[in-house]
C-alpha cells in the first residue's frame, strides 16, 4: 500500500472541496513528494484542454505516480453525469468519460474512477436503472480496451441513490460483468453505511482496486472517529497492495489537510500494515 493525494488538474476552473494542497500545479506536485506521497489521484475537469505529455512528465519529475483518474469535476464544475434525464447530457457524459480514458492511459493512470459522476437515478427518468447498468458496461469496454479498469465508488445515502455498500457494489460488478469493472471503497461513506468495515472489505476484495481517505467527518484521518486502524488491517488481510488516496475536505486549508494526512497515515500504517508498500 502507498499513499496518494488528490489534486485538480490546471484546467479545473475553481478549487474542488475535496482536492488538497494550494499553488500551481508543479508546486502541488512538488508539496505531495515533499510530504511523502507516492501518487497523485488526478481530478480532470477536460483533458482536450490539457497536454497529457506534459502532465505526465511533471509527475514523473516529481518523483510520483499517477493512482487514478477521478471524474468528480465532471459533477461538480460542469454537472454531467452518466445517466440524466437529458439523453443529449448522457452521451456528452459518456464522451467526457471516453476522453478521461485517453488521458488516463496516456499518464500511465491504472484506472479511472466513477462516484457522483454516475448521477441520480431518481433524477434521470424512465428506464434510468437499465440506461446506466448499460452506460457503466459501454465504460468498462472503453477502458479495458485501453488497458484500464473502471472503479465505482459505493456514496452515502444523502449523497446518492444508487449503490451504497460494498455489497451492493458487488451485486452490481457480477451484474455488469466486466473483467475492467471494480470497486472503489471510500472510508467517509463506508462511516455512513456500514455495518461492518471489515466485512466490507473482505466482500469488496475481489475487486477492490482503489481506496479514498477521509474520517468521519471528511476532515483528514485522526479528526473523527473511523477506525482506520480496523479498516488498514482488513486490507492487509485481504492482500491489497494498491493506492490510499487522500480525498478530504481541504480545511482548515488545502496544505494543512495534506500534511495532516501524510503525517497521520505514516504513523498509522507503521502500526496496523507494516508501512507502505509497492503498489501495484
Amino acid at each position: 500500500m502507498k499513499l496518494a493525494v488528490t489534486l485538480t488538474t490546471p484546467e479545473v476552473p475553481r478549487a474542488v472541496p475535496v482536492a488538497l494542497f494550494a499553488g500551481s500545479f508543479p508546486e502541488r506536485l512538488a508539496k505531495a513528494a515533499q510530504w511523502g506521497y507516492a501518487g497523485v489521484e488526478l481530478m480532470v475537469r477536460d483533458p482536450t484542454e490539457l497536454d497529457a505529455g506534459a502532465i505526465g512528465r511533471a509527475i514523473r519529475e516529481a518523483g510520483l505516480q499517477v493512482a487514478a483518474i477521478g471524474t468528480g469535476a465532471q459533477f461538480l464544475v460542469d454537472g454531467l453525469t452518466l445517466v440524466s434525464a437529458d439523453a443529449g447530457a448522457e452521451q456528452k457524459a459518456f464522451e467526457r468519460f471516453c476522453a478521461l480514458a485517453d488521458f488516463a492511459a496516456a499518464v500511465g493512470a491504472p484506472l479511472v474512477t466513477i462516484g457522483s459522476f454516475r448521477g441520480r437515478l431518481g433524477q434521470a427518468g424512465e428506464g434510468a436503472r437499465q440506461r446506466l447498468i448499460a452506460r457503466l458496461r459501454d465504460c468498462a469496454e472503453y477502458a479495458g480496451r485501453r488497458g484500464l479498469r473502471v472503479a465505482l465508488e459505493p456514496l452515502n445515502r444523502y449523497e446518492a441513490d444508487f449503490i451504497h455498500t460494498a455489497a451492493e457494489g458487488m451485486a452490481l460488478v457480477e451484474e455488469i460483468a466486466h473483467p475492467a469493472f471494480g470497486l472503489l471503497l471510500d472510508t467517509f461513506h463506508m462511516n455512513i453505511e456500514e455495518a461492518s468495515v471489515r466485512r466490507a472489505v473482505h466482500t469488496a476484495a475481489p475487486r477492490l482496486w482503489h481506496v479514498h481517505l477521509g474520517d468521519s467527518n471528511r476532515l483528514p484521518p485522526g479528526k473523527g472517529h473511523f477506525a482506520f486502524g480496523r479498516m488498514l488491517r482488513a486490507l492487509v488481510e485481504v492482500g491489497y497492495d494498491r493506492f490510499l488516496s487522500a480525498e478530504l475536505l481541504a480545511q482548515p486549508d488545502p496544505d494543512t489537510a495534506g500534511i495532516q494526512t501524510a503525517l497521520a497515515m505514516r504513523r498509522l500504517m507503521c502500526r496496523y500494515a507494516g508501512g507502505e508498500r509497492g503498489a501495484s
